[in-house]
C-alpha cells in the first residue's frame, strides 16, 4: 500500500505553526452512509480525547508519551457495553502507524485491516465468529470510520484536571449498554462526555429536532459555545473519505431537516396533513438551519494529522501528556 503523501508544503508549515492547539476534545461529527443513511441522515457523533488513553478499550487513564489519545463513542450491540475507546489511528484508519493508510482502498483491503486490527486488539470483545471466522456486527464501526465516511472535527481546549474527572466517572461506572435510539444514542453519549468539560454547553433541540439529540445540535452547541466566549476558541477540520471502499457518505441533517429534504417523508406529509408539513418547513427555517461543512472548511488527512503530532513542541507534549 502506498503511503497517503502530499505536496502540500504551505499547508504543512501552517499546521505545524497552530500545532499546539491540536489537541484536547475533538467532537468527530460522521457523515452517514449506507441504507441506515438513507433513512435517518443525522449520520454519528465521537469524541477524540488527546491526553486520554486506554488500557483496554473499556479501561481509561491518562496518555504516556508519544501516545495520540483515544476516540470514545457509544455503538449499539459491541460485547454488551455502553462506550468502547480506541486509539485514533485505527479508529479513523483501521492501522496503527498513519503510514500505513492507503490513498485507495477497496471493501476487500478494507476487511483486511479491519480483521487484522480486531485479531491484535479486540478479540476480548469481539470474539471470533463460528469456526473462527471474522464475526458480523457493527463492531466494523469501531476502526475504519474514513473509509465509510466523511468526518468534520470541532477542538476545544480541556484541562488535565477535566481529563481525570472524565476518566474517574467512565472508569467508576458501570459500562453497561442502554442504547435508544430516540434518547440514548450515540450523540447522546457524546452530549454527555463534552458536559463533564464544559456542565450545560450541550443541549438537545427540543424545536427542530423534538428532542432528539443530533450530531449536528453538538456542533451547534460548540460553535455557540465560542461565540459566547472568546476565550475559548475552536478549531474545526474535516477529514475527507478514503477512495474506493464505498460510495461517498450523504450530507448530515437534522431532524426537521431530514424530513424537508426527503421525498418519500414530506410528500405524502404535505398531501395528507399539509398543515404539518408547513410546521415542521417553518420549525426547519426558524431554529433548524445549520451546516456542519460550512463551519469545518480545512482539510486534513493521514499524513496532515502525523506532521501536526510529530512537529509539536517536546515541552508542549509533556504538558499535554501531564508530564
Amino acid at each position: 500500500m502506498s503511503p497517503f503523501v502530499r505536496p502540500w508544503l504551505p499547508l504543512l508549515f501552517a499546521l505545524s505553526c497552530i500545532s499546539a492547539s491540536w489537541a484536547d476534545a475533538t467532537l468527530f461529527v460522521q457523515e452517514p452512509y449506507g441504507l441506515f443513511g438513507a433513512i435517518n441522515p443525522t449520520g454519528h457523533a465521537s469524541v477524540y480525547l488527546s491526553r486520554v488513553c486506554a488500557d483496554s478499550p473499556v479501561v481509561l487513564r491518562r496518555c504516556d508519551r508519544g501516545e495520540l489519545g483515544i476516540v470514545i463513542s457509544r455503538y449499539r450491540k459491541v460485547s454488551g457495553y455502553d462506550w468502547i475507546a480506541i486509539p485514533l489511528a485505527p479508529y479513523l484508519y483501521a492501522v496503527e502507524d498513519f503510514a500505513r493508510v492507503p490513498e485507495e482502498a477497496n471493501l476487500e483491503t478494507v476487511v483486511a485491516l479491519r480483521e487484522e486490527y480486531r485479531r491484535r486488539h479486540l478479540r476480548n470483545i469481539v470474539p471470533d465468529g463460528p469456526d473462527g471466522r471474522t464475526p458480523a456486527g457493527s463492531w466494523v464501526e469501531l476502526v475504519g470510520a474514513a473509509y465509510n465516511r466523511k468526518i468534520y472535527g470541532f477542538q476545544i481546549q480541556t484541562t488535565e484536571a477535566q481529563d481525570d474527572h472524565l476518566i474517574s466517572v467512565l472508569n467508576s461506572h458501570t459500562n453497561k449498554s442502554h442504547f435508544n435510539l430516540f434518547f440514548n444514542n450515540c450523540a447522546d453519549f457524546s452530549r454527555r462526555i463534552l458536559n463533564l468539560y464544559y456542565p450545560g454547553a450541550i443541549r438537545r433541540n427540543y424545536i427542530s429536532d423534538g428532542g432528539i439529540t443530533t450530531p449536528q445540535q453538538i456542533a451547534r452547541c460548540l460553535t455557540s459555545l465560542a461565540k459566547h466566549h472568546p476565550d475559548l476558541p475552536l478549531s474545526t477540520f474535516f477529514l475527507p473519505q478514503i477512495l474506493g471502499s464505498r460510495s461517498p457518505s450523504r450530507r448530515i441533517e437534522g431532524v426537521s431537516e431530514g424530513f424537508i429534504r426527503s421525498k418519500k417523508y414530506i410528500l405524502p406529509l404535505a398531501a395528507l396533513h399539509p398543515w404539518v408539513a408547513g410546521a415542521i418547513l417553518t420549525v426547519y427555517v426558524v431554529h433548524g438551519r445549520f451546516n456542519v461543512a460550512q463551519h469545518a472548511e480545512t482539510q486534513f488527512g493521514p499524513f496532515e494529522l502525523s506532521v501536526i503530532h510529530d512537529s509539536v513542541p517536546s515541552r508542549w507534549k509533556e504538558v499535554a501528556q501531564g508530564r
